[in-house]
């Protein structure tokens, strides 16, 4: 049953994607119309030359002959104009639709919380974005508006050819249902072909993706080999759906054409005979070569632009899928603010990224402005959910969580962002220079600003010894550029934004000694100035905060000082200092 409705031609599908269109309807109807007047005009070349030998050859007219070739050659001219302007239009018109399209698209994928891109591999996501977002673009260049055409041309040669003689006519529309069956059948084997080539090729990109990212790990490894093995088959699959839709086209055409032959033997040898009995006229009987090939030509490219339509409609299936997703962050906020004081409190906050399995219990805790608290335990402990649910990446299933003694929802979501950064053990860096990996292409950050809170940091004469310094141009996620120099990157990008609460999630954790002291050392004097939240397994660069909060399987264990959790008996931040120290425990 399910497949049954699959098979169907969803309507509503159909009239949305027309809808894309609605911004340029004034383009849309023009290349209607051009297709409207098309039609009729193409039929005029093989009517002229039916005219042509019965009016003034046969008859001897060469005056007549001049002026009817001279209309010849007009309606010609008029033709490829009117085609090249229906072309143009039409594949204006779909540029236009995807433009805009692909610009919503991505709109909607920035608005979406966090947890789409957790459950939705990054492949599939640049296929809507990129791929079937171009699908779309056949809908209107190969799609609608030649089909419409086509079928128009179809009507049109079907009357003129009754027009000029409706016994020939008779005769080749005889071999029309023969046409007909090739054409579905074509149509419904390419269909399936063409699923399985989308199928593979989906296959191969994602393969392509994970591999390329996870290269070092595959040469460490020696996988080499058994990588390749999976690629030629996943290759050869691709490659084999490929042929098989090349099989089809390739019996296909063939049989189009012999049955087009077929109709104009029979047109040959009846329509001689209906000649010499004067039934038909020669220029008739000349012209009906033409009519054929006008008449089997479209019907043969409508099956093929069917499965186009039939393609694109897929694929705006899948996009209309992503833009309908609400899976955006609730920004119902009223408060709107240039600055905070930064006064947070937890109260009794619970979590589940999945809604089920609950990974936050209970947490409570308060933290004043301009104060620092360091949270530390265990991985899976839940140190960085409490991060994501401060900046609202995700939004927390009961419990509140309070902002200079406001709720966190009540405040407009980007403004509150906006007074927040966070510099993370994994840096993302961007292709592009550093200039605009730190400043993220914000306009209102200058190049004083970005020295300014360089040099604070150390990171001055780190980034001016690269070649062009803030001019470098760095690779895709930073690939040319040492752990530490990404992290001293991240690092004043969070600066540069000036924010009153500082994150810093495991942001010292795979630097140098060297380049750790300098980052030690700008976060003790840039602290003091706001409210900072340092999530580390070193303990020794947390040790002078002010609180330390110790989590272990999403509770808070233990809330204090370094001095007064140290000498806790059996407790949980006294054991995780032992692990890294050794026996020595000192207030």
């Amino acid at each position: 049953m399910a497949d049954k409705k699959k098979k169907k031609f969803d309507l509503g599908l159909f009239s949305r994607i027309v809808g894309l269109a609605s911004p340029y309807r004034f383009l849309f109807l023009s290349t209607i119309i051009l297709a409207v007047i098309l039609a009729p005009v193409s039929m005029l070349r093989p009517y002229l030359v039916s005219v042509m030998v019965d009016d003034y050859i046969l008859l001897e007219d060469m005056p007549g002959l001049y002026k009817i070739a001279v209309v010849f050659v007009v309606v010609i001219v008029v033709t490829s104009v009117l085609r090249y302007f229906m072309i143009y239009y039409s594949s204006l018109l779909g540029q236009y639709v995807v433009r805009n399209l692909r610009i919503d698209v991505f709109r909607h994928i920035l608005s979406l919380r966090l947890r789409f891109f957790d459950q939705t591999p990054i492949g599939r996501v640049t296929t809507r974005t990129i791929n079937d977002i171009e699908t779309i673009n056949t809908v209107f260049t190969q799609g609608i508006i030649t089909m419409v055409a086509d079928l128009l041309g179809i009507f049109a040669v079907i009357g003129i050819m009754f027009a000029t003689s409706w016994p020939l006519t008779l005769l080749v529309l005889g071999t029309l249902p023969l046409l007909m069956i090739a054409t579905y059948i074509f149509k419904e084997k390419v269909k399936l072909a063409f699923e399985k080539v989308r199928t593979q090729l989906s296959n191969m990109n994602a393969f392509l993706q994970e591999r390329i990212t996870g290269m070092n790990i595959i040469q460490i490894f020696n996988a080499e080999q058994q990588e390749m093995d999976k690629f030629k088959k996943i290759n050869g699959k691709y490659t084999q759906a490929n042929l098989d839709a090349i099989t089809y086209y390739a019996i296909f055409f063939p049989t189009v054409e012999f049955i087009k032959y077929l109709a104009l033997a029979f047109l040959v040898y009846l329509g001689a005979r209906y000649v010499i009995s004067d039934s038909v006229s020669l220029g008739a009987l000349l012209a009906f070569p033409w009519y054929i090939d006008l008449l089997f030509r479209p019907v043969r490219m409508l099956a093929d632009k069917f499965n186009t339509l039939q393609m694109g409609m897929v694929a705006a299936d899948r996009v209309f899928d992503v833009l309908d997703k609400r899976e955006q962050i609730s920004d119902n906020g009223y408060i709107e603010v240039s600055r905070i004081k930064g006064d947070i409190e937890f109260r009794n906050v619970n979590f589940a990224y999945d809604g089920e399995n609950q990974v936050i219990y209970d947490v409570s805790f308060k933290l004043g402005a301009g104060k620092t608290l360091a949270i530390v335990g265990s991985t899976g402990s839940g140190k960085s959910t409490l991060i994501n649910l401060l900046t609202r990446f995700y939004d927390i299933d009961n419990g509140n969580i309070i902002i200079d003694g406001k709720e966190i929802k009540t405040y407009k979501l980007h403004q509150l962002r906006a007074r927040m950064a966070i510099v993370l053990q994994d840096v993302f860096l961007f292709y592009g220079s550093v200039f605009e990996n730190i400043t993220l292409n914000d306009p209102e950050i200058s190049m004083e600003t970005v020295l300014e809170a360089s040099k604070a940091i150390g990171a001055h004469d780190y980034i001016q010894k690269l070649v062009d310094g803030y001019n470098y141009m760095v690779m895709e996620r930073g690939a040319n550029l040492s752990v530490g120099q990404r992290q001293l990157i991240s690092f004043v990008r969070a600066l540069v934004f000036d924010p009153d609460i500082l994150i810093l999630d495991e942001a010292t954790s795979s630097i140098d000694t060297e380049t750790e002291e300098v980052i030690q050392y700008a976060i003790e004097k840039l602290i003091q100035k706001r409210t900072s939240i340092i999530i580390a397994h070193r303990l020794s660069t947390i040790r002078h905060a002010d609180a330390i909060l110790v989590m272990d399987h999403g509770e808070v264990v233990e809330h204090g000082h370094h001095d007064e959790l140290v000498l806790l008996d059996e407790g949980r931040y006294r054991e995780l200092y032992i692990m890294q120290f050794g026996a020595e425990v000192t207030a």
